[in-house]
């Protein structure tokens, strides 16, 4: 998958994995609350991180979907993570689950530690933000 959006990348730079350093877009931009891993019943169905992680991004994909935004057309995701660790002992799982989800269109991301988040059981939040094309 591609992104209709323009790739910011310096060519000096090392390239990365996983994420764009940065994307150029117009259009109907669309941003999400945060997003939690559980169901359409605000139940978790799992207690474990990467399960967590892909019920998010398919929680979000559901989220644009209402605003007729696809995957390709997110711009940028901000991770919540309660565990550093849980993040990072799972990337390859997480990129699977990643891949799964939203395919190979990597947008503008960051992941932040936090000592806790609002809904009890969660191991992550993700925010969105999507640029429909004019």
């Amino acid at each position: 998958m591609t992104t209709p959006h323009q790739i910011l990348h310096p060519k000096h730079w090392k390239a990365t994995s996983g994420y764009t350093s940065g994307l150029a877009a117009s259009g109907r931009v669309v941003f999400t609350s945060g997003i939690v891993g559980w169901n359409a019943e605000q139940i978790f169905e799992s207690d474990d991180f990467v399960a967590q992680a892909e019920q998010c991004l398919k929680n979000i994909v559901a989220v644009l979907a209402e605003a007729g935004a696809r995957p390709e057309h997110l711009v940028r995701l901000t991770w919540y993570v309660t565990s550093k660790e849980d993040y990072l002992n799972n990337l390859k799982a997480l990129g699977r689950a990643y891949k799964a989800v939203i395919g190979r269109h990597y947008p503008a991301m960051a992941v932040v530690q936090v000592v806790a988040l609002i809904d009890e059981g969660a191991k992550l939040e993700i925010e969105a933000t999507a640029v429909i094309p004019a």
